[in-house]
């Protein structure tokens, strides 16, 4: 290995002697489809200049970089200018000098010493990635301290030869370590150089060679399958039985709290429920005493997007069991629901629903696209045949398409919910066929309509959070339309932790959505939580707030009807969930119908309380053991100690150490 790597460095020092012709390209894919370009350029100066872009939706970062690099291959200078991922204005600086490294931002203002650490600009380009995988490789051990804070470490990953026409060229992965919860991949060229960086979601590779994206992909999947399993050995503990005794047990479907129970689970089931002393608990069976605390079915996050199989340790970490993807490549997501259903990885069961949309300058970066009858047959038939339970409409689907769509996917048994498809309102919406709506924002937006038409764009966002305040659920036309919603039996999926963060989150300030669990993130985590979200006109932020607060009014008034809810969140994996829940309290459900409701409220909208949802013999023992009572505290969510999925038990702070996560306080 040291070898390998002591040529890879004469490679680099070979490459930097001269200054490039010209400046390495790179294309920015969203889920394969081009959506952008990174542009690296030596000047004569030796300062590398950066140029980084892309468009997702109308939305997307825009920035140039200008980077002075020292010896140690660290960043002497940097800064930043442009727009970042919601379009508000990004300047940043970072100077190393006079025994100092200082930084300051939008967002971040700090100094330490000069030595203290390798630089990460907040709103820097993926180039920064194979800058700082070639600086550690330099590095001692292999290793070194990040600033503002967090330390990070490189392996390498072995080589991969990869082909465009007759041109082929050896590229090397590395993994990053100390930057997120799992290993970063990078691909260097032999000369040091960055040649790609790739994930289902967002890929940067030279220009060219974005053919060989697949096998790299693939190769990456193969190595993070090989570390997901070996985690998966050595955190999923199992037993011939388990027994809970003296546990508070929370019935879901009453939505009370039984005390003293004792449950047993044997074969991946739910074996026995019962009042202590009544049950009989099998010989060497492993007992736990849950006195004090709070037995309840495993929790269902009813809107996700799995980034990788990696986010299965997050979900199972915080009591999810059950997760609904709500649009992925299907290839990648399959393949990660194996691995869980298999237990080659810790990860909950997951619900599939496939995401088509339209074909135009704001479609939604999937492969899907569906603009005729013709289409929709095909991509609806193809769910099918996949096992996906469920079509998510978005928001470029044509509106007299919809539906089409909904007619063929209910031919099947399958449920119709998305985005409401731009120049239809909500009411269209239910009315021809959606048995669900995705995020709280389209309610608004149904009463918008003659503001906003389009809502393919950022507009969807920015006129709920500018008029959101002028909708009140005492309204007749609210009154109305929350009286069809009950009648349609509608469900709605509020995501209300997303848009806190898009409406009430502030530059260089923790979001309240991640408040509770910034300071255990890695460090780089936890830094991206001082993001903020949507730019705020100067002197809006009251309104913005306030508009936030109408979303909460909006859920309190769906559930007072009677309008199935379901608790999702469209945000950071596992953790976020307990912050959704909270958010219901704070919008005046009680604690324990909030608990109802993501539990056995998701198996029902899925048709699998049968089988989930409840803790009751004959069930799959999906379970979380919670320290204290989230029917009077709904936070206690958050105090999950053990897990079980199809009866096999995680416990949390194992996961948690193996992801670089911190013990709660």
């Amino acid at each position: 290995m040291r070898v390998a790597i002591l040529a890879f460095l004469a490679a680099v020092a070979a490459a930097s002697s001269s200054a490039a012709a010209g400046p390495d390209r790179y294309t920015v894919l969203l889920s394969g489809n081009r959506a952008g370009e990174e542009t690296v350029l030596r000047l004569p100066s030796g300062e590398l200049a950066i140029h980084f872009e892309f468009n997702d939706r109308g939305r997307g970062p825009k920035i140039d970089e200008r980077i002075a690099l020292d010896g140690r291959g660290w960043p002497a200078s940097t800064d930043v200018a442009g727009n970042d991922y919601f379009k508000g204005a990004v300047a940043e600086r970072f100077r190393r000098q006079g025994g100092k490294a200082r930084w300051q931002s939008d967002v971040e203002k700090g100094e330490a010493a000069a030595d203290a650490g390798f630089y990460l600009a907040f709103n820097g380009a993926p180039a920064e990635v194979g800058l700082l995988a070639s600086a550690l490789l330099r590095a001692p051990g292999l290793a070194a301290p990040l600033l503002p804070e967090g330390r990070a470490s490189i392996e390498p990953a072995g080589e991969r030869t990869v082909r465009k026409d007759a041109e082929s060229r050896a590229v090397s992965q590395y993994l990053l370590t100390g930057i997120d919860f799992a290993p970063l991949r990078v691909w260097l060229d032999r000369d040091g150089s960055f040649f790609a960086s790739v994930s289902p979601w967002l890929t940067v590779v030279r220009e060219g060679w974005e053919g060989c994206v697949a096998d790299l992909s693939a190769v990456q999947e193969e190595s993070a399958a090989r570390r997901l399993k070996e985690l998966a050995s050595k955190l999923a503990h199992r037993h011939s039985a388990i027994a809970f005794t003296h546990a508070a047990l929370f019935d879901s479907p009453a939505a009370s709290m039984i005390s003293g129970t004792t449950v047993v689970v044997s074969g991946g089931r739910i074996a026995a429920v019962g009042r202590d002393g009544s049950v009989e608990i099998p010989a060497g069976a492993q007992v736990i005493d849950a006195a004090g605390k709070t037995l309840m079915p495993g929790l269902w996050d009813m809107h996700v997007h799995l980034s990788s199989a990696n986010d299965g340790l997050l979900d199972v970490a915080n009591g999810i069991t059950t997760v609904r993807d709500m649009g992925n490549d299907p290839d990648a997501l399959l393949s990660w629901k194996k691995q869980f259903d298999e237990g080659a990885a810790v990860g909950p069961h997951v619900e599939l629903a496939g995401l088509v949309d339209g074909r135009g300058p704001y479609t939604a970066p999937i492969k899907v696209k569906v603009d005729d009858e013709r289409e929709a047959k095909a991509a609806v038939d193809d769910y099918f045949r996949r096992g996906y339970a469920q079509i998510k409409i978005y928001s470029s689907i044509k509106p007299e398409l919809m539906p089409v769509i909904a007619r063929l996917a209910h031919a099947h048994g399958m449920r119709v919910s998305g985005h409401v498809p731009a120049f239809m309102t909500a009411e269209q919406f239910v009315r021809e066929g959606s048995d669900e709506i995705q995020h709280i924002n389209f309610l608004f937006l149904n009463f918008l309509f003659d503001t906003v038409k389009d809502t393919r764009t950022p507009a969807r966002f920015t006129a709920v959070a500018e008029h959101g305040v002028e909708i009140d659920p005492s309204q007749e036309r609210v009154k109305a339309f929350l009286a069809l919603l009950a009648e349609h039996r509608t469900v709605v999926d509020p995501t209300l932790v997303a848009f806190e963060t898009m409406f009430v989150g502030r530059k260089g300030v923790v979001s309240p959505a991640y408040a509770a669990i910034a300071d255990r993130m890695p460090a780089q985590v936890r830094r991206g939580f001082l993001s903020g979200s949507l730019p705020i006109p100067a002197g809006k932020e009251a309104l913005y707030r306030e508009s936030y607060r109408s979303m909460l009014r909006m859920v309190k008034a769906l559930f007072d009807r009677g309008i199935p809810i379901v608790a999702g969140t469209d945000d950071l994996a596992g953790f976020s969930l307990a912050r959704e829940l909270e958010l219901y309290v704070e919008a005046g459900i009680p604690a324990p119908d909030v608990l109802r409701i993501a539990t056995l409220g998701g198996a029902r909208v899925m048709k699998r309380d049968q089988e989930r949802g409840s803790i009751e013999p004959g069930k799959i023992a999906d379970l979380a053991l919670v320290d204290g009572d989230p029917t009077r505290r709904i936070s206690d969510v958050r105090n999950v100690e053990i897990v079980l999925k199809d009866g096999v038990l995680f416990r949390p702070s194992e996961i948690d150490a193996a992801i670089g996560v911190k013990p709660a306080s």
